[in-house]
Formats: C-alpha cells, structure tokens, sequence
C-alpha cells in the first residue's frame, strides 16, 4: 500500500464512523471484504488453521485475528489495541428540550470533553436505535442524519466582556444544541423512526423503545497545513489507531497468529462488558485455548501493543512538556512510559518496538510527562493486567486531544502502520 492510497484510507474510515457502533460496523465491512469469517460469541465456534476470523460485542467492540498455526501455546499472539470510542456529547434518554423559543436537545459529556470547542460547529448526529417492530421483534439499527441539523451557539462578548480572559461551559445549561424553532412541530421519536426508515427499509417499524445516539462535527476528516502535512479531524483518538492497526493485520504475511482488539469505553474508564477491563479479550482467548496451562503459555509467548494519541509539544503552550521527552508531528510515534504504570511500557517491550521500528527506518520518541502533572492512561495496563500479556503503550503525536476535532501528521500513521505490519510478522520476540 502507498502512503497516498494509505491516508485516503484513513479519511473515509473516519468520515464513516461517526460512532463506536459506526467504526466496528466499518473495520467488520472491511473485513468481510478481505475474506475474514465472522463469528457469533453465541455459537459453536469451529477455528481452523490457516483462518481469518472476527467477532464483535454490543455492535461497538470488534476482535480479528488470523490462526495459520492452531499452537498458540508454542507461537503466542501479536496483539494491537486500540479503542472505538472518543469524548463526545451524547443524547440524554428524555432528550427534547422546549425552552425560549427553541427545540433543543439535553446532552450529557461522555469523556474528558473539552467543551469550548463544541460551540459555533455543524452537528449532526448518528448512533444506535431500537425498535419493536410490526412483527413484534425487536432489533437495533445503526442511523446517521450525515447534514447538520443542530448548533451550540456561543454567547456574544458583548453579554461576556471577559470570554477572552477565559470561561468555563457549564455542561446542564450552556451546551444544549439547537435543532429549530418552537413554531416547528418537532417529536424526536418521530424523527428517528422517519430517518430509520429512509436508511433501512427492511424494518417495519411499531415503536421506537431507545436510543444511543451521539452528536458530532459534520466538517470532514482533511490533509491541512501549507504542505498538506497534517490531518485533521474529529476522533483521531483513537480512531487512528484503528485504522493503523486494522490495516497491519490485513497486510501482515499471515504466517504469525495476530489479533487486533478495538474496544469500546475506553474514555470512561473501560470498565464494561466490551471494554478492556471487561471480559472480552479473556473470552475469546480462552475458547481458542481453553487448556488453562497452554493459555497461561501462550500469553507469556505474545506481545500487546496498545496504540493510542500521544501529546506532541505545542509550539504555543511549549513550557506543559518535558523538554527531554516532548514529541514532535512527522517524527514517528511515541513511546509513552510512566513509572507510575500508567502506561505498561517496559524496558523489553520497548526494545522490541525500537528494533521493529529501526528496521524500517522509522524514527522513535518518547513522552513522559512532566513530573509535577498527572498522567492519563490507556488500554495497556488494563489488558496488561487482566490476562498478563507483556505490552508496549506507543501513540502518534497529535495537537488538541479531546478537541472537537484533533491534528496530527500525515506522515505518522502510515509509518506506524509499517512497523505494526512487521510486529504480525515477527517470529521471535524476546531470547530467554
């Protein structure tokens, strides 16, 4: 693949996921079209080598991985780790709000949303709605409006002489977004079931039961900056990292058992039945080892490496990083460390990724914060501490996180798609 065809790639996943449920819906698409056989986790499953499998949980969780060797015990597994999901304001259940005027929607953040920039945007909205059918079934669908349909409008400085000195949204009052005016009949049961029917016309719909439904920025994923060096979009994290990893599993020689594991929560905590601290990966493991000693084998002989946004230094706030471990846009992913175990990097995991890395020629960094700052974290540790896989946490620089919408480079994700397509390919990890 081109570096080119590679970024065209990663613009449309974006443009196509507006969601968790949109983003496992995109990678379990791409996949089928690559000849992988999905499975259902309330089947029998019958694994065969030489087999490209996936499985997904609540629509918005997905796993693949490749089996060319059923001993797993004696190959272990080449992991990548993502997450589906991204802080976002999401639909409260009694969502319509009548006030002043207006029909509006009443939002709760999901995440370490940075507000402000929620404001003044075209949003939209997309997600999950259930529904009892006219032949009293109940299923679920997938909905995007895809046009802008509401706006979070910001006050006037002239009502805020001190907006520029700095202000603070308060999330019950000041974020609810604007579909019309009140002399506009609005029912938003009624709108769902009128968009649901114009996206799948297979369903006869009875009534609309609930909803998971999230709004987003419609203004498309794009190469910016003079040189088109940067991409900007909404959901870089992690999204990106999906599609880096999803790509290095398609592209891998298939002579290695690989898995890619997307999970949904990670924003949150991941505290879930398709998160990382929940049940998922263990589950699927366990079916495809369920002997408990060659399990415990084959996860000593594997590797995880959990892919997430790493912070680049920002020219204009330079003084938020270490000096010695602030990363730069288009110099290579990072290696993020923290001594506390917030990130599961070690000193092996991550020799193993520089020598991937060096032989393809890619440049390595590396973030720890500053000391006197918290940290986040990610799903290594979490994986790392459920079922033991040793695990490097590595991230593409990128400005803005958590932002509306994000910038990191263009050069980055196709470099780090390299060294993970390496990473499925390698046959021995560590010399005991």
């Amino acid at each position: 693949m081109q570096h080119t065809q590679f970024n065209q790639g990663l613009l449309s996943f974006l443009q196509s996921s507006p969601t968790p449920f949109h983003a496992t819906n995109s990678m379990r698409t791409e996949l089928i079209g690559a000849g992988f056989v999905e499975l259902f986790e309330e089947d029998n499953w019958v694994i065969e080598e030489g087999g490209q499998y996936f499985v997904t949980r609540n629509e918005s969780s997905i796993i693949a991985f490749t089996t060319p060797q059923l001993t797993f015990n004696q190959t272990g597994w080449r992991m990548i780790g993502a997450h589906t999901d991204s802080p976002c304001l999401k639909l409260k259940p009694n969502a319509q709000v009548d006030r002043f005027g207006y029909h509006q929607l009443g939002v709760e953040v999901y995440g370490g949303v940075l507000l402000h920039t929620w404001l003044d945007r075209d949003l939209s909205i997309a997600g999950r709605v259930t529904v009892k059918t006219k032949k009293g079934e109940i299923v679920s669908r997938l909905i995007d409006f895809q046009d802008p349909i509401a706006v979070v409008p910001n006050l006037a400085i002239h009502l805020n002489r001190q907006a520029n000195e700095g202000f603070s949204v308060n999330p019950q009052e000041e974020i609810l977004p604007i579909l019309c005016g009140i002399e506009n009949a609005f029912d938003l049961h009624e709108v769902l079931a009128a968009q649901l029917t114009k996206q799948h016309a297979d369903v006869s719909i009875d009534a609309i039961l609930d909803f998971e439904l999230s709004l987003y920025d419609t203004q498309p994923a794009a190469l910016v900056g003079l040189h088109k060096e940067y991409i900007c979009a909404a959901r870089l994290d992690n999204l990106l990292s999906c599609y880096v990893g999803l790509q290095a599993l398609l592209h891998s020689d298939f002579q290695r058992p690989s898995l890619l594991i997307c999970t949904d929560h990670e924003e949150i905590g991941s505290l879930s039945a398709c998160g990382a601290n929940g049940p998922f990966l263990d589950d699927v493991l366990r079916r495809l080892t369920p002997n408990p000693e060659q399990f415990v084998q084959s996860i000593q002989r594997s590797m995880m490496v959990s892919a997430d946004n790493a912070h680049a230094l920002h020219p204009n706030y330079a003084n938020k990083h270490d000096k010695h471990h602030a990363p730069a846009i288009n110099k290579g992913a990072v290696i993020k460390v923290n001594a506390n175990q917030r990130y599961a990097t070690n000193s092996e995991t991550a020799s193993i990724y520089r020598d991937m890395a060096a032989e393809e020629n890619y440049d390595v960094q590396c973030f720890v914060v500053r000391s006197d700052m918290a940290c986040g974290s990610t799903i290594g540790p979490i994986t790392s501490g459920e079922i033991g896989v040793p695990t490097i946490d590595i991230g593409l620089p990128t400005f803005g996180m958590h932002s509306i919408r994000e910038l990191a480079g263009s050069q980055d994700a196709f470099g780090l798609y390299k060294v993970l397509t390496r990473f499925t390919q390698r046959e021995t990890l560590m010399t005991r």
